[in-house]
């Protein structure tokens, strides 16, 4: 990456399996400028905008995009040149790179999205699985999570690594594979407006605001508050909230010595008794029971 001096920090975390690669990048700027990124190698990348909003010019296609946080594609390239303008100051982006071989074995038997994309790739021809960049959802940001927290060490987390970086890929294909409907959130203004309500909603899973708060204060109306989450994350609101606490919840359960009724307090339950419920009805198990025995879990 040149043009370093509008870089203030990067962050970065790689992990190396066999013909695959994982990274995970934030980088906080100190001005906005352009940046270029080159690579000789012949790869086939997953790219997952996680914060951020930027523009970038791909070379080897001669097309623009201008992205913001919570978006994927797929990309194909034998090298790459890329001139990435930042729109904010701070980015973060996830992505696994496939060797080509390593690519073509898992897709080409794919669905069609995949099958048109894997034969451009087989005959070396620059491309991306689609002009229109799909919203992250929230499966998509779960795997990706996953990932970052990968609680095994050595061979089976290559193997762990490994079957989350083709989930990733059959999330991203059924995403492309779904049938058009007609786009509610056409502006993108509003888009924006949702994707901060996600964002505000990360920071207060713990005492959520109602969902007209919310649209006060994100400025836009309810029903398109409503509508647009779902469009945009494939679940609503309140799924999301509920998703997202049980998510803190198990990874409390896991990795601190609270008690439930701690947790359950901790993460915004009126009681011990509607945590445990919750909990069992997302996971199969009781909170104490995933504690005593973590591989009972089912989810």
């Amino acid at each position: 990456m040149q043009s370093k001096e509008i870089i203030a920090n990067r962050i970065s975390k790689f992990w190396e399996l066999d013909k695959i690669q994982i990274s995970h990048n934030i980088i906080n700027y100190n001005s906005f400028g352009k940046s270029y990124a080159t690579n000789e190698t012949e790869s086939v990348r997953l790219h997952f905008g996680l914060k951020g909003s930027y523009n970038f010019h791909y070379s080897q296609l001669n097309t623009e995009f201008q992205l913001s946080g919570h978006h994927n594609n797929i990309m194909y390239s034998k090298g790459l040149e890329l001139a990435v303008e930042n729109k904010s100051k701070e980015i973060e982006t996830f992505g696994i790179n496939f060797s080509t071989e390593s690519f073509l074995a898992i897709a080409q038997n794919g669905n069609e999205p995949l099958k048109r994309f894997s034969d451009k790739v087989m005959h070396q021809e620059n491309a991306i699985l689609s002009n229109q960049w799909k919203t992250n959802t929230f499966k998509i940001q779960q795997v990706i999570h996953q990932i970052l927290n990968c609680p095994y060490q050595n061979g089976l987390q290559d193997l762990f690594l490994l079957s989350k970086s083709i989930e990733l890929l059959v999330l991203q294909a059924d995403l492309y594979d779904k049938k058009q409907e007609a786009v509610f959130i056409k502006s993108t203004k509003d888009r924006k407006k949702i994707i901060a309500a996600k964002e505000f909603l990360t920071t207060k899973i713990n005492n959520p605001p109602t969902i007209i708060a919310l649209s006060k204060i994100i400025g836009i109306n309810e029903y398109k508050l409503k509508k647009g989450f779902k469009e945009l994350f494939g679940t609503t609101i309140f799924g999301f909230i509920h998703q997202n606490r049980m998510l803190l919840a198990k990874k409390l359960l896991l990795d601190t010595t609270k008690s439930a009724k701690e947790i359950a307090y901790e993460i915004g339950f009126s009681s011990p008794q509607h945590f445990s419920k919750s909990f069992k009805n997302t996971y199969g198990v009781t909170p104490n029971s995933i504690r005593e025995n973590p591989d009972t879990i089912i989810k």
